[in-house]
């Protein structure tokens, strides 16, 4: 993702924050997963737990929960891939790790958590 597109998101994003903040530290503390990944979405989708539906928010984007095992469970990770993900996942207490999909199609990217 180019750095223009990045910002742009960011932006579109930084309303969900408080919400991410929450939703990961939920996950995380009572051992869900240590991966906890957030999929932003504008289309209906089957993956996840559905926390922010686009048309009750300001935003552009509906929001669903989701992990790691759940991404290798629905095969949208491979598990030969597992091991080069987690070494790609950045810290969950620093870190989210979003899953983007749009028009453009799907990627993962990892914002810093600010306080």
């Amino acid at each position: 993702m180019n750095d223009q597109k990045y910002i742009q998101l960011k932006e579109e994003i930084d309303i969900y924050i408080p919400m991410m903040h929450q939703a990961a530290d939920t996950v995380i503390d009572q051992d869900i997963s240590k991966y906890p990944i957030f999929v932003f979405h504008k289309q209906e989708i089957a993956v996840g737990i559905h926390l922010v539906d686009q048309k009750k928010v300001k935003g552009n984007w509906s929001v669903n929960l989701s992990t790691l095992e759940e991404f290798v469970s629905k095969q949208l990770i491979a598990e030969t891939n597992v091991n080069a993900f987690r070494e790609k996942y950045k810290d969950p207490e620093t870190h989210f790790c979003l899953f983007i999909l749009s028009e453009l199609g799907a990627d993962f990217i990892f914002i810093p958590r600010g306080k």
